[in-house]
């Protein structure tokens, strides 16, 4: 796991990003931890999540006092993913973090699966 290596990723595709989008990607902070914390899995969440987009969409954020926006990339998780399904390192965080970005930017499950970003 390497969280430089993974934060170059994401600033990749963040630069070759329409200038809308790269903009509205450039609001949310990315957090890189190894795997989920115990708060988070206690939630509800599987301990084998890839990502993890929090707070309100960029849309409806300046409405809700909730936590600030923000996308959680879990390495050791994405690492594990791209060995199950033979991908890359680099593909699982670009993938993960598309999809994380879709959720910001206010995309629910259904929409990001035709994006085949589910």
């Amino acid at each position: 796991m390497n969280p430089a290596a993974a934060r170059r990723i994401v600033a990749g595709i963040i630069r070759r990003l329409p200038e809308d989008l790269r903009k509205a990607a450039e609001e949310v902070p990315v957090c890189i931890e190894d795997y989920p914390d115990d708060d988070l899995t206690a939630d509800g969440l599987a301990p084998d999540i890839l990502g993890l987009f929090v707070g309100s969409p960029r849309h409806q954020h300046d409405h809700d006092p909730g936590p600030p926006p923000q996308i959680l990339l879990f390495l050791g998780n994405i690492l594990e993913e791209a060995d199950e399904v033979g991908t890359t390192f680099e593909e699982e965080v670009g993938r993960t973090y598309l999809h994380e970005l879709g959720h910001y930017l206010g995309l629910d499950e259904d929409a990001l699966a035709e994006r085949d970003l589910d």
